[in-house]
């Protein structure tokens, strides 16, 4: 039952909208984004006219929209909102102040889920930089700041850049709050992420198990930060081809997740697409497609069918038609897939990208070699220039790109661009990385 306000006298609007912008934020961690959207955008606006557009509690109440915006993927909503508390925070309260900071970190998250690496690390480094000299270069203010921009390096494929700033912020954050703290944890996780990319799975492993076990002791087995580390240790598990354990994992975390935050939270869903992963890399079709198509479903209805989790659980679902021959299904859904990226997130988004590269996987599987070749070409062409010659998608795209030309008896063409895949992976990835083997023995047959 609620508190009930003195005889006489009025609940003060301000304590009204304060508890409704809670509400909102706790229907956004649960992912019921229309009532969050709801209730911020009725902060936000009874903000502007009692206390004026440029309050700070209008300008937090806009934020905390627009994260509601980025997390339903409605990228140039968000941007725009943040753009604009940002540009007012700086002239109300100046450049340096903590809210303007954080304000333009939200605005580089934005830039990084859209893939626009160079204006997020732009932005990163400011705002790292300014901490530095306001804060001081031990503050959890910064090092979040470092963390992020670390994340843009990483999926940028700079591996070496990510772990230098990653390892800063783990032993700093020792130092600083302790072994257990979440702060550190994360930045283990962080650090662990990293060599996973890079295909060190006993480094990445050992990282996780850690973070895992002293979230356990920390926080509890059914903490949604434990469960993070527990399915992130199982896809280390599952990229090494350790299925049992990986799949083990991955139910243990569904069940808890079911139980803890509901069957159709997101953390739920992108867990019950992990296992379906699993069933789907053993050849369990049915099994994958089951989840794959109830993950599907359950997005479309809660996030809608241009959100690129649903576009992501689309994918994953072509993919199961295309393993098991079934090309008309697959070609139809990552058609849908790729033309919906393309609007929703643009033509060079790495999404999009992907979604390409699945359909010339359709065409390629059915021996339509120039359908393939041409979609082939275009997405490596466009990753080289968005992500550079030597990320790992791109190279992927060199490695799709030569066997094709393989299978059009081009085999000129297709040695030299695998000789060059080849180069580019021992240098960047090194020479017992998985994909490096994998392209050595192409070129060798």
């Amino acid at each position: 039952m609620g508190t009930l306000a003195h005889p006489g006298r009025c609940v003060p609007p301000v304590s009204i909208l304060t508890s409704m912008a809670n509400l909102a934020w706790t229907y956004r961690n649960q992912g019921r984004w229309e009532e969050a959207e709801g209730l911020g955008v009725q902060v936000m606006e009874t903000r502007k006219t009692k206390l004026g557009a440029d309050h700070p509690d209008t300008l937090t109440s806009m934020a905390n929209l627009a994260s509601t915006y980025r997390d339903q993927g409605r990228w140039e909503e968000a941007e725009t909102l943040f753009m604009q508390v940002m540009e007012t925070f700086k002239t109300k309260l100046g450049a340096d102040h903590p809210s303007t900071l954080a304000s333009m970190a939200n605005l580089a998250s934005t830039f990084w889920k859209q893939g626009q690496w160079e204006e997020a690390e732009t932005l990163f480094v400011q705002v790292i930089e300014t901490r530095k000299t306001k804060l001081g270069a031990d503050h959890p203010d910064t090092l979040s700041s470092i963390a992020n921009l670390a994340s843009t390096y990483r999926d940028q494929g700079r591996w070496e850049e990510a772990a230098t700033l990653e390892v800063q912020v783990m032993e700093t954050s020792k130092t600083k709050l302790g072994a257990d703290h979440p702060d550190t944890l994360a930045s283990m996780a962080n650090l662990a992420s990293t060599f996973w990319k890079q295909g060190q799975w006993e480094e990445g492993e050992t990282l996780f198990m850690q973070v895992m076990e002293t979230r356990k002791t920390k926080l509890g087995a059914d903490h949604p930060d434990t469960l993070s580390s527990m399915a992130n240790l199982a896809s280390t598990y599952r990229d090494q081809g350790r299925w049992e354990e990986a799949a083990t994992l991955f139910m243990q975390v569904i069940e808890t997740r079911k139980t803890k935050l509901g069957a159709d939270h997101p953390d739920t869903l992108a867990s019950m697409a992990n296992l379906a992963s699993i069933f789907w890399k053993q050849g369990q079709w049915e099994e994958a497609e089951t989840l794959f198509m109830q993950v599907m479903e359950t997005r479309k209805t809660k996030l809608g069918a241009d959100h690129p989790d649903t576009l992501t659980s689309m994918a994953n679902l072509a993919s199961t038609y295309r393993d098991q021959g079934r090309w008309e299904e697959a070609a139809t859904l990552e058609v849908q897939v790729m033309e919906t990226s393309k609007t929703k997130l643009g033509a060079d988004h790495p999404d999009t990208l992907t979604s390409m590269n699945n359909l010339a996987s359709t065409f390629w599987k059915q021996g339509q070699w120039e359908e393939a070749e041409t979609l082939f070409m275009q997405v490596m062409e466009t990753r080289k220039t968005k992500l550079g010659a030597d990320h790992p998608d791109t190279l992927t795209s060199m490695n799709n790109l030569a066997h094709t030309l393989q299978h059009m008896e081009m085999a000129l063409e297709a040695t030299q661009l695998m000789r060059e895949c080849v180069r580019l992976s021992q240098r960047k990835l090194g020479l017992n990385h998985p994909h490096t083997k994998a392209s050595v023995s192409t070129l060798d047959a």
